[in-house]
């Protein structure tokens, strides 16, 4: 599979360029076009299980399979955020993806659903199910804004935002720590609970948050008027 992201950082496309024989999986309604070669149909990728696993981190019980049966063909597909696509290249070590930011992956890619702990789930930000990936291929991410990506080196650790975390190396230990060091910084800082990740490993960050963008445009909203 050969692929390339286009239409700029904001809207972005992926096309993807599949040999005969070839097939990517894909979220729900990620489809914008395809050539006559293409067949599409919908599967449940990991049976009822995987399907309903997903269901629990905001994706769709079915996915997308896009296949070149006899002759090569391409796709084009797109995501419903504003913000970057971004690939993943998986060599076997697995990935933790975010909720909501799966958007594709070649054949030998591994979706599947993680249940975290109490603690991760409800004070992460991220929920109590995530989206594990694994195998070999290449995997494409939706962010909210651009993507950067953190190496960060064993013995280092870095603390992140959670409303900006995209997806990270599964073996990588983490653990809820608060923002700044006191929690009155924290809470009058803004920040609150945050993560702190230590490494080996990498981290992709999105540069806006999604839950601040909603605090912000909910103040130019009409209000519903009060009953009297």
């Amino acid at each position: 599979m050969e692929y390339q992201i286009e239409g700029g950082n904001t809207f972005p496309l992926v096309r993807v360029e599949l040999a005969a024989g070839e097939m990517i999986k894909a979220e729900s309604g990620s489809m914008v076009a395809m050539s006559q070669d293409i067949h599409l149909k919908g599967r449940m990728d990991g049976g009822v299980k995987g399907a309903i696993g997903r269901m629990f981190t905001g994706e769709s019980f079915f996915l997308q399979s896009l296949e070149a049966h006899q002759n090569p063909g391409w796709a084009l597909l797109s995501t419903a955020q504003m913000g970057m696509i971004a690939p993943i290249a998986l060599d076997g070590r697995e990935w933790i993806l975010q909720k909501n930011g799966f958007v594709a992956a070649s054949q030998d890619v591994k979706i599947s659903t993680k249940v975290q702990s109490l603690a991760r789930g409800f004070l992460g930000g991220e929920g109590f199910f995530v989206i594990r990936m694994g195998g070999t291929g290449t995997a494409f991410v939706s962010t909210y804004g651009a993507i950067y990506n953190l190496d960060i080196p064993a013995g280092e650790s870095v603390v992140i935002d959670n409303g900006h975390l995209v997806a990270w190396h599964a073996d990588m230990n983490y653990q809820i720590t608060k923002g700044a060091r006191s929690w009155v910084s924290s809470v009058t800082s803004g920040e609150g609970l945050a993560c702190r990740f230590k490494g080996p490993g990498q981290v992709m960050i999105q540069t806006r948050n999604p839950r601040d963008f909603g605090n912000w445009i909910q103040k130019f909203l009409p209000q519903p008027k009060e009953r009297r």
